[in-house]
């Protein structure tokens, strides 16, 4: 018997698997351009949180990544349509192309707005087996009314570790925003612009670093033996 067994008996040394930096780097770096979905949390006609993902794509395409906005107007609430509704579809194509993801919302009443959980609500952790978030990274933003708060981030953070995320460290939150967007719904220079490209920046690094091994990164051995169960289960069963 190996110290390994000695030490931790309950593991099954079969599906127990030492994480090696060969394993990690092994991937092959894809050469495409990173693809990257931004949300934005607002139905206005002049929508700072749409506003503030614009510019977050003009960075990211400048950085060399491919962008898609996704509009949520015509998305229906979560559960009230079939998911087979055309928005519902578009969102998820969506999600299931990027590698990473912006979230921007605004923050009413000390959360995010129910338009931007919408959003998350209709991407499910799974579709036919697929996960269309896990092992994917998210940058998160908010834009406030008043005074900087990031009660929105916050959430948005517990949301991207609920749908199986990287979420990055960084994050932006604008204050009056109102008071930062030019006549021409450009962002004006700032501080807060400045975070913007730090954490696009931030964004695009990680999601460089992690498309290529996500697969690996979100392999976890709670699976590996419920999936090995359901396989003896299923082997082993008697021929009706």
């Amino acid at each position: 018997m190996s110290s390994q067994d000695q030490d931790t008996p309950n593991v099954d040394p079969e599906l127990f698997n030492a994480p090696t930096t060969d394993q990690l780097f092994k991937a092959k770096p894809s050469s495409h351009p990173p693809r990257i979905l931004l949300l934005y949390g607002s139905l206005r006609e002049r929508s700072f949180s749409r506003l503030a993902v614009e510019e977050a794509a003009r960075l990211l395409e400048a950085m060399g990544a491919d962008t898609r906005v996704f509009n949520p107007r015509g998305l229906p609430l979560a559960d009230a349509e079939d998911a087979s509704h055309p928005k519902v579809q578009e969102l998820r194509d969506l999600a299931q192309w990027s590698e990473g993801m912006v979230w921007c919302s605004p923050e009413r009443h000390g959360a995010m707005t129910g338009i931007m959980k919408t959003q998350i609500d209709w991407i499910p952790l799974s579709i036919g087996g697929m996960r269309p978030t896990q092992g994917k990274t998210l940058a998160v933003m908010q834009v406030c009314g008043g005074s900087q708060s990031f009660n929105a981030v916050n959430q948005l953070r517990v949301l991207g570790r609920w749908m199986r995320m990287v979420t990055i460290p960084n994050q932006s939150s604008v204050p009056k925003a109102f008071m930062e967007f030019d006549d021409n719904n450009r962002m004006k220079p700032s501080p807060y612009y400045n975070r913007i490209v730090d954490v696009m920046e931030e964004l695009v690094k990680f999601t460089l670093l992690i498309r290529d091994r996500s697969d690996y990164l979100t392999d976890r051995y709670s699976e590996r033996v419920e999936s090995a169960e359901e396989v003896s289960k299923r082997v082993n069963q008697r021929s009706m």
